[in-house]
């Protein structure tokens, strides 16, 4: 089997760092550059498993830098590239919508735009050896906007972003399937439902509330905590992003869910069930449940039709929320050492 090499963006994140791991721990005929900006969302301690890895390389750097970027795909010849690297907290991006702007939409660009001149020599005309060669960009189910009480999204459901964060990505989209379209190159498409598991930021709905409970503090819950997720584990979503790298067909989108639809409120009386039974006190954790004022722009639910990667590529969830929320609280309580 032909060693691949691979340029992997954001692999310092929550779901980058995941799949780095996954992919080097399960695949040897991959090596991998990892090119992380490290923003307050990366954190090389996501990595200790692999950091000395001879199959594993980190470079620092943005990935906006447009002369960084050509030089790496000079040097190491890239057989694909799966980008990560996003600004994504919806919070932050209506605080400071530019740096979204930046980061998801010229970032994007940049990487498409040189991987396109590094494999191909013109429209729908591949460089010798590159015929192969795939980006795969990786999305959020945010960019559909926000459903009712019934349905679900599709790859067909139109695009309607209501925050800086979701347009960002929505344009980021765009783009990416505009490389398809007008000059022929290889690029998959991935849109995800909310990510939940070992190693997300603390700043997520569900490490927040798992570490607001374990302190003694109050868990805060958005208006009135009715806000619906399909969560998704993301041990799942990365087996799911490499299936669709490897068997994809080119210019496709395809939407990978969990299938675990719960409101908010409902996160949290689960996560306060599960640390009453395995880090008991004399109270119970769901006392320290309070409601804070919601945020502008607040989608109402999101949820995802996996059917197209599960009927056309064979991907399925292998966790239930109730098992990978284990998982989750489990690692969290391990890494604040209670």
């Amino acid at each position: 089997m032909k060693h691949k090499t691979l340029l992997i963006t954001g692999g310092a994140g929550f779901i980058g760092s995941n799949f780095i791991v996954y992919l080097l721990e399960n695949f040897q005929d991959i090596s991998i550059v990892n090119l992380d900006k490290l923003t307050y969302a990366g954190e090389l301690s996501n990595l200790t498993e692999i950091a000395k890895n001879s199959r594993y390389q980190f470079v620092e750097g943005d990935i906006c830098n447009r002369v960084l970027v050509e030089k790496l795909f000079e040097k190491h010849e890239f057989n694909g590239l799966i980008h990560f690297a996003a600004e994504s907290h919806v919070d932050n991006s209506i605080k400071k919508p530019d740096a979204f702007i930046e980061t998801n939409v010229f970032g994007t660009f940049n990487l498409l735009d040189t991987a396109k001149k590094n494999w191909m020599n013109g429209p729908n005309q591949f460089k010798p050896g590159c015929e192969n060669n795939r980006f795969l960009h990786i999305s959020t189910d945010e960019v559909y906007g926000t459903l009712g009480e019934t349905g679900l999204f599709t790859e067909s459901t139109p695009y309607a972003p209501n925050s800086p964060y979701s347009a960002s990505k929505a344009s980021s989209d765009f783009i990416v399937r505009s490389y398809f379209h007008t000059y022929g190159m290889n690029v998959v498409t991935t849109n995800c439902s909310n990510n939940y598991g070992p190693k997300q930021h603390n700043e997520k709905l569900i490490p927040t509330i798992i570490r607001k409970a374990i302190a003694g503090e109050d868990i805060p819950i958005y208006g009135d905590g009715k806000n619906i997720r399909d969560w998704l584990y993301v041990l799942d979503h990365c087996k799911g992003i490499y299936l669709a790298y490897q068997t994809g067909k080119a210019g496709e989108t395809y939407n990978i869910g969990g299938k675990n639809e719960r409101n908010n409120l409902e996160i949290a009386h689960t996560i306060c069930k599960t640390l009453d039974e395995i880090k008991p006190k004399d109270t119970t954790y769901k006392e320290q449940i309070t409601f804070v004022s919601d945020r502008p722009g607040h989608d109402f639910r999101y949820a995802i039709d996996a059917s197209k990667i599960e009927s056309n590529l064979g991907w399925k969830a292998d966790e239930n929320f109730e098992s990978g929320i284990k998982k989750t609280i489990n690692w969290y309580l391990d890494k604040y050492k209670n």
